[in-house]
C-alpha cells in the first residue's frame, strides 16, 4: 500500500496526516483556517488521493506556520507513500481553468526540491487566508516532498478563482505524476534513484 503518515509538531504547530495514492478521493481535512481547508480538499477530490489531515496552529498570529507546515508534512507524507518510486511515472502536468482563469502547474518527483512560482496576487484576504500563503503552501510541499514544482498564471483576476485553481491543476499533476505505469521498470531515472 502506498500510504504516508507523517505527525510535524512544534511549537508553533501540531499536523497529522495521512495520505493514501491509491485512493477515490474521500478526505477528512480540519485546519483553523476554512479556505485552506476547502483548497487542501480539493486535492484528495481532484488527485483521487484519500487523506486525512488533522491541523492546528497559532493563527491568532497569523496563518503562515499553519500554512507552510501543513505543506511541509503533506510533502513528506508523499515522500514517504512513494518509497523507493519505483514504477511511477514521475512527471506530471495540468492546465486547468476557472471561468476567467488558467493556470499550469508541472511537477517532476525527482528527489530535488525545486520551486517556481509565477503567480502574482494582490496582497489581500479571502476568507481568513492571506493570498500570499497560497505561495507558502506550495513551497512548503516542494521541499517535503524533494520534487520540482512550477506553478504559473496564464490569466484571470478573481482571487479566489486564481488560488482554487492552483490547487486544482496541482492535484491533477499529481495525480499524474504518481501514478504506477506497468511500463516503467524500476526508477524512472538513469541514475537508478530517485532520491537525495
Amino acid at each position: 500500500m502506498r500510504v504516508g503518515r507523517v505527525v510535524r509538531e512544534t511549537n508553533e504547530t501540531k499536523i497529522e496526516v495521512v495520505l493514501d495514492l491509491d485512493g477515490t478521493g474521500q478526505h477528512e481535512v480540519r485546519t483553523p483556517l476554512p479556505f485552506l481547508t476547502h483548497m487542501v480538499e480539493q486535492l484528495a477530490r481532484h488527485g483521487l488521493f484519500d487523506l486525512t489531515v488533522h491541523a492546528e496552529g497559532d493563527v491568532q498570529i497569523d496563518g503562515h506556520h499553519t500554512t507552510e507546515d501543513l505543506g511541509i508534512t503533506l510533502g513528506q507524507a508523499l515522500a514517504q507513500a512513494l518509497g523507493d518510486r519505483k514504477g511511477i511515472r514521475r512527471y506530471g502536468w495540468a492546465l486547468l481553468p476557472m471561468d476567467e482563469a488558467r493556470v499550469a502547474c508541472t511537477l517532476d518527483l525527482s528527489g530535488r526540491p525545486f520551486f517556481v512560482w509565477e503567480v502574482p496576487l494582490p496582497k489581500a484576504k479571502i476568507g481568513e487566508f492571506d493570498s500570499e500563503l497560497a505561495e507558502v503552501f506550495f513551497e512548503g510541499f516542494a521541499r517535503g516532498a524533494q520534487c520540482n514544482l512550477h506553478v504559473v498564471k496564464e490569466r484571470g483576476d478573481n482571487l479566489h478563482h486564481l488560488v482554487e485553481i492552483c490547487f486544482k491543476s496541482f492535484a491533477k499533476a499529481l495525480e499524474a505524476a504518481t501514478r504506477v505505469d506497468a511500463r516503467v521498470s524500476g526508477v524512472p531515472s538513469t541514475k537508478g534513484t530517485l532520491t537525495i
